[in-house]
């Protein structure tokens, strides 16, 4: 029974990364792509940690870990530029 409903949240989870992908493809402003990309982040976090459960293993956690941080700290630099025109601001001497 635990089986079918992991293997039922895998196959939800695809279809919302797949919707996610359509957002970015279709999606009609910058932030939408960047909500969409974040999505994808959280999505792709959610399946790692079901196969772990269904392999019964903790050998993906650093994986779900890596991934987590390195989405956040996309999301944060996408809506920097968004913001400023610029990911890194140099200081100007005077």
């Amino acid at each position: 029974m635990i089986n079918i409903m992991l293997t039922a949240a895998l196959v939800l989870f695809a279809i919302a990364i797949l919707i996610s992908l359509c957002r970015i493809i279709i999606g009609p402003s910058l932030p939408d792509r960047i909500i969409a990309l974040d999505m994808i982040g959280v999505h792709l976090v959610s399946t790692i940690a079901i196969i772990s459960v269904i392999f019964q293993t903790t050998a993906f956690l650093e994986v779900i870990l890596i991934l987590a941080i390195l989405s956040f700290i996309s999301t944060i630099a996408f809506s920097k530029y968004i913001e400023r025109g610029v990911i890194i601001e140099r200081k100007h001497d005077r």
